[in-house]
């Protein structure tokens, strides 16, 4: 469904992102990626939504190469990035072209209510909560009903509880409309605990150094012996377990 082959990036100032990446998800996987700052996990992320292009390899949906900006991929950043002179409403239905207005307004609407957040939909966006922000954004990534789902480390900025909340809330979300999802995260209990795969980025240029399958049933627990281990192999594997 997305696959991604032998990816790399070299940017005009000479400096190489990524190197030879590559790994294919099938239709309603969730892959995680983690490593540390600088091994690309961010310009992946452009790369598969085609914000930027590749100096080698493709990225293809559904056999059809991603060569631009696609109706098919929805994107979270960081940070909410919500137009402070737009009602919520009309900050989730900006993407959408082509419908008339009574259309876009309904399934923004509809995309809030995903979210639990229709009650807001006539406020502006320096009345909520950064949490309720970040879901804001979801939602405006959902409205366009993408196959593909990219979150470039969504919760970073939140607190601890929002992110844990957050986080439950974007596994309901994906239970109903079973996008295909790649989450780039710094927080590798996040990745453990969403994830279908978790993918190990190492080195400048970034490539992958090691992928682990994760088969247990979610929710999982987090106190559980294997979860922990799995955590410290993941630390090792990044050279960040404490001496």
């Amino acid at each position: 469904m997305l696959h991604v082959h032998d990816l790399s990036k070299r940017f005009e100032s000479g400096v190489t992102a990524l190197e030879r990446v590559g790994f294919t998800l099938e239709r309603g996987e969730i892959l995680a990626v983690v490593g540390t700052s600088g091994c690309g996990k961010s310009t992946l992320l452009r790369l598969i939504a085609g914000l930027d292009r590749p100096s080698a390899g493709g990225v293809s949906i559904d056999n059809q190469a991603v060569d631009g900006p696609n109706p098919l991929v929805g994107f979270v950043f960081q940070e909410p990035r919500l137009m402070p002179w737009l009602k919520i409403r009309d900050n989730v239905s900006f993407g959408l072209s082509g419908l008339g207005t009574q259309e876009k307004n309904a399934r923004a609407l509809r995309a809030l209510e995903e979210v639990g957040l229709a009650d807001f939909a006539e406020a502006l966006p320096q009345q909520l909560s950064g949490g309720m922000a970040q879901r804001v954004a979801i939602a405006r990534a959902l409205v366009t009903e993408p196959s593909v789902l990219l979150l470039d480390e969504p919760f970073s900025a939140l607190d601890a509880f929002t992110r844990l909340n957050l986080q439950d809330h974007l596994l309901s979300i994906w239970r109903r409309h079973r996008p295909t999802m790649v989450l780039v995260t710094h927080d590798i209990e996040e990745a453990l605990a969403l994830a279908d795969r978790i993918v190990i980025m190492r080195g400048a240029p970034g490539r992958i150094h090691r992928t682990i399958e994760l088969r247990e049933d979610r929710p999982r627990k987090r106190t559980a012996t294997e979860f922990q281990t799995l955590k410290e192999e993941i630390l090792d594997a990044l050279h960040l377990v404490p001496a």
